[in-house]
């Protein structure tokens, strides 16, 4: 396999993933908010919060419609790049795409059409109703796409058929309800929320620095920072179940999350750090300088503050001690498992049924590791050690500035005139791209960090890309990347003119 034409695959999935999700959690966060702000006006009659709603379901609807676009395009792309993956996994992995399509996008599609047009021509708590179903619609969405997102990561509910060469779905409610499902789901809405808040924080703080709609702009830093509050205390829970989960069922990437290169006893979680690269080939990195919290990291992945952490000299080489295998026997196994299926396959066509039986019980006993027959180099199994390091301290850096804005937020408005801290409307304002940093830093820990793998120990991300001439691939990658950045400049000048022209003026617009 050509390693540029994977390279540049790779680099035109991420970059079409890294354009959408610019779009999704907003989309994601804002339909609630939304949905609590007219709650608000249905409860009280007062037109005010009507004004307030609309405006803010008008960005709603300019980023939503945009988001669409460029999900389609990353479905196609499963097909078009990644033949070979969705060969193997289509079964299982179309499943929840199917869902998707059916159930929550139409969900989602008929309902958003009563809540922008059906003002004044439906009754207030049907268009209600309207708000929140497409809400819910909206997030059952990112729900499915979400558990496709999760069983690459771990790979549950399944069983291989060596007759077709394919994954097939043994047990859908395994799929949906896996821990790493279920988890990734809520970690990752709940921080569309925080960024949702702080969208909505920003541009009500910029009202404030015009001093233009001061009393809409308050009410809805209310709403949002208790929304953006309790959804930040959430995240800090999911994010706790997020790293346990990943010690348990992806420890490389736990150990690269925390350049964790000799396992220990006891281990401490690194605050912060700054690395330096100590050797390329074996993609060691050494502390420059760090501070750590004694004992958290053994406890932040088993609950036990004396638990032994695995780290990547263990998993690489193995630990017998702690019943660690080494990446060598793994590739060993996993090319018996590869050569038992072309076994299988060649037996079967000469009705040799003794054969295929003995070729069948090779693979069954060997296909945990089928994706590391492979490899070729154990170090393969090493992701990028800089990257997923730092981007976990930014996501989580960032996190914890943005409860302080909330908490902040909460104080002046209720408390204190904001109008006279100009200093905290303009970080009110600045936060709101290190938002969508910080959720595009935590794609980052969970893409970057799961490498080399497409479907962790199945399929390594070399085995899944299409048979391509690179040359295609490279001018895809370019056209897309003008027009995703056509796309996303008019979407913030869109949503940037609409900001200035604010809420219009009558309740009944």
């Amino acid at each position: 396999m050509d390693a540029s034409l994977v390279d540049w695959s790779r680099a035109q999935f991420a970059l079409t993933a890294f354009y959408h999700w610019l779009f999704v959690p907003l989309t994601l966060g804002l339909s609630f908010i939304i949905a609590f702000m007219e709650s608000i006006y249905v409860k009280t009659g007062k037109e005010e919060w009507k004004r307030i709603t609309k405006f803010w379901m008008t960005l709603f609807g300019v980023n939503f419609a945009i988001g669409v676009a460029t999900g389609i395009i990353l479905e196609f792309e499963f097909g078009t790049n990644w033949s070979n993956y969705s060969w193997f996994v289509g079964d299982i992995f179309g499943a929840p795409l199917a869902v998707e399509g059916i159930m929550a996008f139409f969900m989602e599609s008929t309902f958003i059409a009563v809540m922008f047009f059906g003002w004044n021509k439906v009754s207030k708590k049907f268009h209600l109703a309207s708000t929140w179903l497409t809400a819910i619609g909206a997030n059952l969405s990112a729900l499915w796409i979400l558990v496709a997102n999760a069983w690459m990561q771990y790979p549950a509910g399944m069983k291989f058929n060596p007759e077709t060469a394919r994954s097939e779905m043994a047990n859908f409610w395994e799929v949906l309800f896996s821990p790493v499902a279920i988890n990734k789901f809520l970690h990752t809405v709940t921080s569309a929320y925080v960024l949702s808040a702080v969208f909505v924080i920003g541009v009500s703080a910029w009202f404030l620095l015009r001093k233009r709609h001061a009393v809409i702009a308050k009410r809805s830093i209310v709403v949002a920072a208790v929304f953006g509050l309790v959804m930040s205390l959430f995240l800090v829970l999911t994010g706790d179940g997020s790293a346990r989960l990943m010690a348990h069922h992806q420890p490389m990437k736990f150990a690269a999350m925390e350049n964790l290169y000799e396992g220990q006893s006891k281990a401490p979680l690194v605050a912060f750090g700054i690395l330096k690269s100590e050797n390329e080939e074996h993609k060691k990195e050494d502390f420059i300088a760090k501070i750590e919290i004694p004992n958290f990291l053994s406890y932040m992945a088993f609950l036990d503050a004396n638990a032994y952490v695995p780290g990547i000299k263990d998993l690489v080489h193995g630990n017998p001690e702690h019943g660690i295998i080494p990446v060598s026997e793994k590739i060993e196994k996993g090319k018996l498992a590869i050569a038992a299926l072309k076994d299988f396959k060649a037996a079967q066509k000469e009705n040799n049924v003794a054969r295929a039986d003995s070729a069948r019980v090779v693979l069954d006993e060997n296909f945990k590791y089928f994706g590391y027959g492979y490899l070729e180099n154990v170090h393969e199994t090493i992701p990028p050690i800089g990257i997923t390091f730092y981007s976990f301290r930014v996501m989580v850096g960032l996190g914890m500035w943005f409860v302080i804005l909330f908490i902040l937020s909460l104080i002046f408005v209720l408390y204190k005139k904001p109008e006279n801290k100009r200093w905290f409307l303009y970080l009110a304002v600045l936060s709101i791209p290190l938002a969508y940093l910080a959720s595009e830093f935590g794609w980052m820990v969970a893409e970057f960090g799961r490498q080399p793998w497409v479907i962790q120990d199945l399929m390594p991300t070399s085995a899944a890309v299409s048979r391509l001439a690179t040359a295609s691939v490279q001018t895809t990658f370019i056209l897309f990347a003008i027009t995703f950045t056509v796309l996303l400049i008019a979407d913030i000048k869109i949503i940037t003119k609409q900001i200035k022209l604010g809420p219009k003026e009558g309740g009944n617009n």
